[in-house]
């Protein structure tokens, strides 16, 4: 009954959203409402549930997405997106344009959130594909898929990091057979998969299509990737420090608060407004303006993730993702396979990666503990790459790359939905190939 009551949910979700044409956050509150009755919440705990999944996803996401679409829209209106584009395309040629874009996302993604770094480089997607005439689709994805694997694989990702102690797993060996599985999964996702999707037209979010600007009046190389890059120095910085200061309680103090990813983009649009703005002769006022469109357009964005993170509370309030992951724990199969399996069904549930990781490692945790042949680190990978599986519908990151690249659902399904798809396919590959030779 409840994995037919989540399949009832997706289903109207898909119809309302697709068939009908509502409005993606009024559908989200009426599959939430819809799906707290069927899946047995008392009538009186429905309202409650879907207020605490809409304040805590955008508690922890509404601040940085507007940040990072202001500082987005910065980037692209002082030109320095222009200035970087250039630079990058003159480097490596359109030809491996695709790989380039993989690798930025790859080394930004370490350090940052996966929505900090989803906000920040869209932007440089975008301004490439602008100066490019190559479709944005194409040129997004292999940066995305890139920004996704370590989003799964790689601490200090806030899933992979909360399994290793879970598991009793090594941070170190984890992280080396985290990059060892993610390279070969983000290039195959990435710039290979993206081939297909070359005819895939779309005409991104306008905010994030600067106007052209002549050579002469672009910001400097330095600056520009200075700026651009601040919140991956910032959180990079902070991230190799940390360790380094675990015995002084004041430094340590400091560092938590400059390190906080909302912190971060704060100072950075506080030294971008400056340095890119007003240094350059913008007024304030026409700065707050460019603000408050970025802003403008960001906000069906962040209803859209408001109401997914509705449907996840109450999914969530019901136990249906506890109660679907136990049912699977008995199969008789490859306790990596297993971990994999259940991250899957809970992620095609309730949409969260970092809920699906988290979940299925409450689960799988006591048989890896007890059981001395499981590999702890692979396992952290498998169920990370679990995680990623079939992003769709109920998935925030599905919802904020249709909407800022402008597509439709089916596009967004032959694109996105795919290349996560992909990265949770051979995920799973490259971990059963390690555990055969460690």
């Amino acid at each position: 009954m409840s994995i037919l009551s989540v399949v009832i949910c997706i289903a109207l979700l898909v119809l309302l959203t697709a068939r009908w044409s509502i409005n993606p956050f009024i559908a989200f509150l009426i599959t939430a409402i819809v799906g707290g009755i069927i899946l047995g919440i008392p009538l009186n705990k429905i309202p409650d549930a879907i207020e605490k999944g809409i304040g805590s996803i955008l508690g922890s996401l509404a601040a940085i997405i507007c940040l990072g679409a202001m500082f987005g829209k910065l980037i692209a209106d002082s030109g320095a997106a222009q200035k970087i584009t250039f630079v990058l395309v003159k480097f490596c040629g359109e030809k491996y344009i695709t790989w380039a874009l993989m690798l930025t996302g790859f080394f930004v993604g370490i350090p940052l959130f996966y929505n900090v770094g989803f906000v920040l480089l869209v932007p440089l997607v975008f301004s490439v594909a602008y100066q490019t005439k190559l479709p944005a689709v194409y040129l997004g994805i292999p940066l995305l898929a890139a920004l996704s694997v370590t989003h799964g694989f790689l601490p200090p990702h806030p899933s992979p990091t909360a399994l290793v102690p879970q598991f009793k797993a090594d941070m170190g060996l984890t992280l080396i057979y985290g990059f060892i599985v993610a390279l070969p999964t983000m290039m195959i996702a990435g710039p290979v998969f993206a081939r297909f999707l070359k005819k895939m037209r779309s005409e991104p979010m306008a905010t994030f299509t600067p106007d052209v600007i002549p050579d002469h009046a672009l910001p400097s190389t330095g600056k520009s990737f200075f700026v651009a890059l601040l919140p991956v120095l910032m959180l990079t910085v902070t991230t190799l420090t940390a360790p380094l200061v675990t015995g002084n309680a004041n430094l340590k103090l400091y560092l938590d608060f400059f390190g906080n990813p909302l912190m971060v983009m704060l100072i950075a649009l506080i030294i971008a407004s400056y340095s890119l703005g007003l240094a350059n002769g913008q007024s304030l006022g026409k700065i707050m303006q460019s603000f408050s469109q970025a802003l403008k357009d960001i906000s069906v964005i962040l209803l859209i993730i408001a109401g997914a993170g509705a449907l996840k509370q109450i999914f969530v309030e019901s136990g249906v993702g506890n109660e679907i992951a136990a049912s699977l724990k008995s199969i008789p199969i490859n306790p990596l396979l297993l971990g994999w399996l259940i991250a899957l069904i809970i992620r095609v549930s309730l949409g969260s990666a970092t809920v699906a990781g988290l979940t299925a490692a409450g689960i799988m945790a006591p048989l890896v503990v007890t059981s001395p042949g499981i590999n702890p680190n692979l396992m952290v990978l498998a169920i990370g790459a679990g995680s990623l599986m079939c992003s769709h519908v109920n998935d925030s990151g599905f919802w904020m790359f249709k909407e800022y690249f402008n597509l439709s659902l089916k596009q967004t399904f032959a694109s996105w939905s795919v290349m996560e798809t992909i990265v949770g396919m051979l995920g799973l590959i490259g971990v059963l190939l390690l555990d055969i030779i460690v």
